[in-house]
């Protein structure tokens, strides 16, 4: 046998959880699953219910959605007795996690939207808290990813909704598994391998189960390493690098006072690692305060906003130091965030260092973000020797190592100095295996070509400051950077960042920039931030990064000021903002926006000195230009805003390099991975892709060896192998397409033959979707079309718009070749496939009336009012529906994003439909309000 069958996966697995402690049970419906919660719950209690006693608890726990479920079975349930006393009923007992009742059952059938029969489900106290699916060996994984997507939107919340009460998701085919929280917003992204503690993955199903599903571990995940987030009103699990660092640190605490540090790259969810540390740290009763120490005030000011969506009530952010000698004395406080700056003032300064003289000699934790960053400085001094019952701990992506130390008084220092063992490392390479950030292509250019036919100048070989100040170079790169730029962020799907060596050199770069912004050569949305001190060129030679503060007490460079203040009045003109630099808290507040549009996608290119180039998270930015030396952890932080992993589209992080930074980049990497890193960090050169991607043409011809040929493919089987072939041929192509010298003439694929494909996969989409909506079972269900791969952000109805105002203008010769062009374009765009009809029938029908004075787009605006008003009347006619309840539907999910309940939809019936008829008729009435306002809303202004 080639395969293990699922079957065969699913009995061997259940044999070998019974075997870890979990107890057998049969539980075959919904009644069963019902029955014996009430006899488990019951047992953990040590208690009897009534029938009506149990009813109540029912209702308790079928009450609100994933994320409230997943509070009540945290919280204890007050019963009130039939004989009028009360009891406290625990759902799971999260101190003493091995204490609970654990079974494994197989093939619960729950009869939903549709009837759907679940793999392996663990009951703690008869709860089922995780889910486990199986496909056979050679199956996609996501495949079973797909799968729990559909049970989710079709029978979890089902009845009594009691497998909302999952915790953990499961899925492996034998050879890989994965296991991720339960949550709305699921992405397969969001799913991880175990690993030990070296990070050496176990993708294997009999090791992992042994390992994470063994009854004590797979509580302890649940009660103490599932995080619930209060913003997004999500579940987040610890990965494995998480989980085990947080272990360290609580085992140093529990067993030494000494010190630790905790290196995890960049991008890999410090801050989740560090809040759990922190918050189990509280529950210590031997421990007085845990205090979270950050380097500058906007990071202070976004940790405690994201600390707050881990937890409400566990922080308060401290605006001074007042406030933070408050809460060192507030005993209801246990956790601080605050800034290092604030700490040495509350330590120091005589009036506040009285007050905190009470908890001298008290147990208090500092956990330190980026402990690189501040810490080698006369702070670190003055904290070790106030506090004389301390613990430190640090958290870097990149530690100071001899090789990159900093000198002080002749001293080397390291991170191991000051912060002793290292505790547990994920570096950048485990991130870019595991897929939790993504590789960079990095790319080198020459910038400058020598007169009189003199062979090229090499990057490597420029090293003077006069050539890299000179007029041409700074204009030939703010050319490069204009001709390209939509190229590497995928026509501006994505932001990028421009650093520069001093603020001079970026004063004169955005002066060019706006000079030929005004002159139309581009319409790029530029803006900057940089410190107007005195001193402030980068100098440092071995590439450390100086994050730039401006205070009110700092000397003031008049020039920078002023070239600020403009640059910033340029800014406010743009976004109707009313910014200035008039104190320290107006540039901060200025640098806050400025963040937040760099994430909003609303700034296309930042251009900056240093400020950004680290501790600033971005997922759509994916470009760095470079214009000055970066080295060792200052090169890696850098680099590292790129790499956030966001879609499929973001196949990797952009760095564009004008200097000589090869070898830097090559030190770096050696430095914080090993020597041999650099093939996992950087993705492969675009010869190398091309031959990626000809391979995978070469194999998608051995399927449908002509467009045409795809008509013919006969089973399911054959068009899932088509699906896969050319959705690897879209993922090449996505990665290609960042390269400067991408064009289809160095591929065997012809770009038309190219559309052409697409257009078939679409329509394979396309037919995918119809069957759903029939509620047939297809083996393509579960497939991921990774329509993303294929949007393109300059290809919408404005675009087609300019199209058809060509063709009515056309000469009669040219004007069905231009047609043609634009039907095929309609074909091949997912993003307009919707609308394709009814563009097509404005050509047909519409556009040939138009007179030499009629404007296209009025006509076609009228058209579409006609039809847009028509198809509404078709969808409440058809459904039977009221027409204005159906609009205030539309207009409340244009708003707000989110689609009516089942109840808002029901409602907008003329005529109530039976309870057992609600769920498939208000989710095919909400399906169709949403192709509607896909077709004639979306993407139409």
């Amino acid at each position: 046998m080639t395969t293990q069958p699922e079957q065969v996966l699913e009995n061997n697995l259940i044999a070998q959880l019974t075997g870890l402690g979990h107890k057998a049970v049969v539980i075959k419906t919904e009644e069963d699953l019902v029955s014996n919660l009430k006899a488990q719950l019951e047992k953990h209690n040590k208690t009897t219910f009534t029938v009506s006693e149990f009813e109540r608890v029912l209702i308790h726990l079928s009450k609100g959605n994933i994320f409230d479920k997943a509070k009540t079975l945290r919280d204890k349930y007050v019963l009130h007795r039939d004989n009028g006393d009360k009891s406290y009923i625990e759902f799971i007992n999260q101190d003493f996690w091995c204490q609970n009742e654990f079974q494994v059952t197989n093939q619960i059938t729950i009869n939903g939207h549709r009837e759907n029969r679940y793999d392996v489900t663990i009951l703690i106290n008869g709860l089922p808290l995780v889910q486990v699916e199986l496909k056979r060996r050679g199956i996609e994984l996501k495949e079973a990813f797909n799968q729990i997507q559909r049970y989710q939107k079709e029978s979890f919340a089902s009845n009594n909704a009691l497998f909302n009460y999952v915790q953990v998701f499961v899925i492996s085919n034998g050879v890989d598994t994965k296991y991720y929280a339960n949550s709305p917003k699921q992405s397969f992204k969001q799913t991880s391998f175990w690993s030990k503690e070296n990070n050496t993955k176990i993708t294997q199903l009999d090791k992992f189960a042994s390992i994470f599903l063994e009854p004590c571990h797979i509580a302890k995940m649940i009660t103490k390493y599932i995080v619930l987030h209060e913003s997004d009103k999500i579940l987040m699990v610890l990965r494995p690098y998480q989980y085990y660092a947080v272990e360290a640190i609580i085992d140093r605490v529990k067993n030494s006072d000494k010190n630790g540090y905790i290196w995890h790259t960049t991008g890999s969810g410090k801050t989740l690692t560090s809040f759990k540390a922190s918050q189990i740290l509280t529950h210590n009763p031997k421990i007085k305060k845990v205090v979270f120490v950050v380097d500058r005030q906007d990071l202070d000011d976004q940790t405690v906003r994201e600390f707050r969506a881990f937890d409400r009530d566990s922080i308060d952010g401290t605006e001074n130091t007042k406030m933070l000698v408050e809460q060192f004395l507030d005993n209801s406080r246990p956790l601080i965030v605050t800034t290092i700056q604030k700490l040495n003032n509350a330590i120091t300064k005589s009036k506040f260092k009285k007050q905190v003289e009470a908890l001298r000699n008290e147990k208090v934790i500092f956990i330190f973000d980026e402990c690189h960053r501040s810490q080698f400085g006369k702070t670190h001094k003055e904290i070790v020797s106030f506090f004389t019952n301390h613990q430190l701990f640090g958290f870097t992506g990149t530690p100071i190592f001899v090789k990159n130390a900093i000198s002080k008084k002749s001293i080397k220092q390291t991170t191991a100095n000051l912060f002793d063992k290292c505790l547990h490392q994920y570096v950048i390479t485990d991130a870019i295996r595991d897929e939790n950030v993504l590789k960079f292509s990095i790319e080198y250019y020459n910038v400058f070509k020598s007169k009189n036919n003199v062979p090229d100048i090499k990057v490597e070989d420029i090293d003077t400051q006069e050539v890299y100040e000179s007029d041409d170079y700074l204009e030939i790169i703010t050319n490069y950077i204009i001709a390209n730029h939509n190229r590497k962020t995928h026509h501006r799907a994505f932001t990028a960042i421009f650093c520069v060596s001093s603020v001079d050199i970026l004063i004169r770069y955005y002066e060019l920039l706006r000079a030929k912004k005004q002159a139309g050569e581009h319409r790029l949305n530029i803006a900057t931030i940089f410190s107007y001190n005195v001193n402030e060129v980068d100098k440092d030679a071995n590439g450390q990064i100086h994050e730039e503060d401006v205070s009110d007490d700092k000397p003031v460079n008049k020039h920078s000021r002023e070239k600020l203040d403009e640059f910033i009045a340029d800014y406010n003109e743009q976004f109707k903002s009313k910014h200035s630099t008039k104190d320290g808290n107006a540039f901060l507040n200025y640098k806050k926006d400025i963040s937040k549009r760099v994430k909003n996608r609303q700034i296309d290119i930042l251009l900056v000195v240093n400020m950004f180039l680290t501790g600033f998270d971005s997922k759509t930015l994916n470009t760095l230009y470079v214009d000055k030396n970066l080295n060792y952890h200052g090169l890696i932080q850098a680099y590292s805003r790129t790499n956030r992993i966001l879609g499929d589209k973001k196949s990797q992080g952009n760095i564009l390099a004008f200097r000589n930074l090869k070898k830097n980049t090559d030190d770096a990497i050696a430095l914080f991975s090993d020597k041999n890193a650099k093939e996992t960090i950087t993705i492969d050169p675009y010869e190398v892709q091309v031959t990626k991607f000809n391979q995978a043409y070469k194999e998608l011809m051995a399927i449908a060896p002509t467009v045409d040929s795809v008509n013919d493919l006969v089973t399911e089987e054959d068009e899932l192998a088509f699906a896969k072939a050319f959705r690897e041929i879209m993922r090449l192509k996505n990665i290609l397409s960042s390269f400067i010298e991408f064009t289809f003439d160095d591929t065997y694929m012809a770009e038309q033959e190219f559309a052409d494909y697409t257009s078939k996969y679409l329509d394979l989409y396309d037919k995918i979707r119809t069957n759903n909506l029939k509620e047939s079972v297809s083996i393509l269900n579960e497939i991921d079309f990774e329509l993303e791969l294929i949007h393109r952000d300059e290809i919408n109805v404005a675009y087609i718009m300019k199209l058809l105002a060509k063709l009515k203008d056309a000469k009669p010769k040219d004007r069905a070749k231009q047609k043609k062009q634009i039907i095929d374009l309609l074909a091949g765009e997912a993003e307009l496939r919707s609308k394709r009809e009814l563009i097509e029938k404005f050509i047909q029908n519409n556009l040939p009336d138009l007179s030499d004075d009629d404007d296209v787009d009025d006509a076609f605006k009228k058209y579409w009012d006609i039809e847009t008003k028509k198809a509404l009347k078709e969808l409440t006619k058809e459904e039977s529906l009221h027409q204005d309840k159906v609009e205030t539907i539309i207009n409340d999910f244009l708003f707000t994003g989110k689609m009516a309940t089942e109840d808002e939809v029901i409602e907008a019936l003329d005529k109530q439909p039976s309870v057992l008829q609600r769920e498939s008729i208000g989710n095919r009435i909400t399906e169709k309000i949403k192709d509607f306002v896909k077709t004639f809303i979306n993407g139409v202004e």
